[in-house]
């Protein structure tokens, strides 16, 4: 076994304890830790199929920002692995608030239509996603389904889904440094995104994003 290999393991198996604490001390966090659990896992088992089958492209151009790899790692940092290490030990537990029940409520009516546009905006670009910033062979511009009337339905979802984690992790500190870190990572990256997209498809894409929102749809536009 490779390295590589091992290191997936063990980060696996902390990552499983980790959750296992974290669910033991539900009582002194909130009800609301068994939903966001169940909320990363739906994350990941809508993801994880697209990213297996989209490691078969030919890639053939990458145009990463210099920083992505680092922004993408904070994400994931204060996104998920300092909210579960907060939950698993209450690390953080001078930074909490509370919560009422109806407010965690409105969190999961809105987690349910975000996780279907988050794998909708999969489905609808299929090969053409990717983690970071790269173009495959037979790269398409997707103009259909989510995409019809918004330019980037997948970040739109995962904006919800932060948005909504303060209402599930009840601290400053871990509700709300994912939203900091994919505010920063977002801002950084779609400027350039749209810069790759214009020069790879050009006038096609410009008339595409005249149409369009990068959110949500233009007000008045098909």
């Amino acid at each position: 076994m490779r390295v590589q290999q091992v290191a997936q393991v063990i980060m696996a198996l902390i990552g499983l304890v980790a959750v296992a604490a974290a669910l033991w001390r539900w009582q002194e966090t909130s009800w609301a830790t068994f939903v966001w659990i169940a909320s990363q896992i739906t994350l990941v088992a809508i993801r994880t199929p697209f990213a297996r089958e989209n490691r078969q492209n030919t890639i053939t151009a990458k145009h990463a920002v210099s920083i992505e790899q680092v922004l993408l790692a904070l994400v994931s940092i204060f996104g998920f692995f300092m909210p579960l290490l907060h939950l698993a030990t209450g690390l953080f537990d001078f930074a909490n608030y509370a919560v009422p029940n109806w407010a965690i409520g409105a969190g999961i009516a809105i987690l349910l239509p975000t996780y279907w546009l988050f794998w909708r905006s999969h489905a609808d670009l299929g090969r053409n996603w990717s983690v970071t910033l790269e173009l495959r062979e037979d790269h398409g511009l997707v103009t259909s389904g989510v995409y019809r009337s918004v330019r980037h339905p997948m970040y739109t979802a995962i904006w919800l889904m932060y948005l909504v984690q303060p209402l599930l992790i009840h601290n400053w500190i871990a509700g709300f440094g994912g939203l900091a870190a994919f505010a920063l990572m977002y801002f950084v990256r779609v400027p350039h995104e749209e810069a790759m997209m214009r020069e790879q498809f050009g006038q096609a894409y410009t008339d595409y994003s005249a149409r369009t929102g990068r959110l949500w749809p233009r007000l008045g536009r098909a």
